[in-house]
């Protein structure tokens, strides 16, 4: 995907703290208003990617532009970015106004703009009634709503995201969530946001870059990471539960695993292996049939009910097959007991196929 005068450009991004390699080769363009999510496990380089993108760290090598302006040297105020961290970081002594305004105020700001611009945020965040208060009184989403303001009075282009949900309980994170979705389809401003919760990073994201030992395994609408993750990594880092894995080898129109010869259907290969090929079956637990669903599944099994987690919404029952456990998302209403016999069906078309050796999607 090529984007025209993107707002952020990373070119050949390279960080090392001493022999050990952060960032390596990082390359990624973000579009004028994309709301751009990094994610990723703890130890990824998500976060020092962002460090570096703020100013916060300096590069070995490569390039940082920002609206068409190279910024790799330049300091954080001169980037044109607010910035959001995991820690709300406010002033304790000020009030809510006094921890907006703050900054602003160094930067020789106009009073009546001042004044503006922190109407607007407090509008915007919903804190108006809050402005007096000191951070004390403030629950944790609120103190994160005016860290959110902080960010939002700089009147910024682009703006960064720490982990800022990451110190609320889960209640408050879903709620807050939609709020910065919100924020952002009312701003239209780029957003780059780092998490390490896949259920943040598919609700927000326009696009999402999955990062491993300082590199972007995929990037790519929420769709396409679910849907057709380009590598072992990806399908196994997105969903929840992740799909089962099972090692097989192609031959014909079926893949073989153990005990079992699972048609390939309409399965959308990039380029068709020869046969023997050994490869490697992920299928996700939501993409197995069972009840009225098995009308259209082309092969079915018996498996046999070994553990049973009911969640409300749906049911995740595991059984063993192919020789590995195989989770199944049912509805939550479903009447499921270990030791059951459960019929289901299995689509290898709605499933991953990837190279053994490569971990390669297929």
């Amino acid at each position: 995907m090529t984007i025209q005068n993107p707002s952020v450009s990373i070119k050949h991004l390279d960080l090392a703290f001493g022999a050990v390699k952060v960032l390596q080769n990082l390359n990624l363009e973000i579009a004028d208003g994309e709301f751009l999510v990094l994610l990723g496990s703890s130890g990824c380089g998500k976060s020092t990617l962002l460090n570096v993108i703020a100013g916060l760290l300096e590069p070995t090598d490569g390039q940082i532009w920002i609206k068409g302006e190279n910024v790799t040297w330049a300091e954080p105020s001169e980037r044109g970015i607010g910035m959001v961290f995991q820690s709300y970081a406010l002033y304790p002594q000020m009030t809510v106004e006094g921890n907006l305004t703050f900054g602003l105020k160094n930067a020789k700001v106009p009073k009546d703009e001042i004044a503006r611009r922190v109407a607007r945020a407090a509008e915007i965040l919903q804190i108006e009634p809050l402005l007096k208060r000191k951070p004390g009184a403030l629950s944790g989403g609120q103190r994160q709503r005016v860290a959110i303001g902080r960010a939002l009075v700089r009147d910024v282009e682009v703006f960064l995201f720490d982990e800022p949900l990451s110190n609320l309980d889960a209640k408050l994170r879903a709620d807050l969530r939609v709020e910065l979705k919100r924020l952002h389809n009312n701003l239209k401003n780029t957003m780059i946001y780092v998490t390490h919760d896949q259920v943040e990073a598919m609700t927000l994201a326009d696009r999402i870059a999955i990062m491993k030992g300082g590199k972007i395994m995929q990037l790519g609408t929420p769709a396409e990471i679910y849907g057709k993750p380009q590598n072992l990594y990806v399908a196994d880092f997105i969903g929840s539960p992740s799909m089962t894995f099972f090692k097989g080898t192609l031959k014909g129109d079926v893949i073989a695993i153990p005990g079992h010869d699972l048609p390939l259907g309409n399965y959308d290969f990039k380029e068709r292996p020869a046969d023997g090929t050994p490869a490697i079956i992920g299928i996700r637990p939501e993409h197995v049939m069972t009840g009225d669903n098995l009308r259209s599944a082309p092969c079915t099994t018996e498996v046999t009910v070994d553990l049973v987690e009911p969640m409300g919404s749906d049911t995740l029952v595991y059984c063993e097959f192919g020789g590995e456990t195989f989770r199944i998302r049912m509805d939550g209403q479903a009447q499921v007991t270990p030791g059951d016999r459960l019929t289901i069906g299995i689509d290898p078309a709605a499933a991953s196929l990837f190279d053994t050796e490569s971990e390669v999607r297929l």
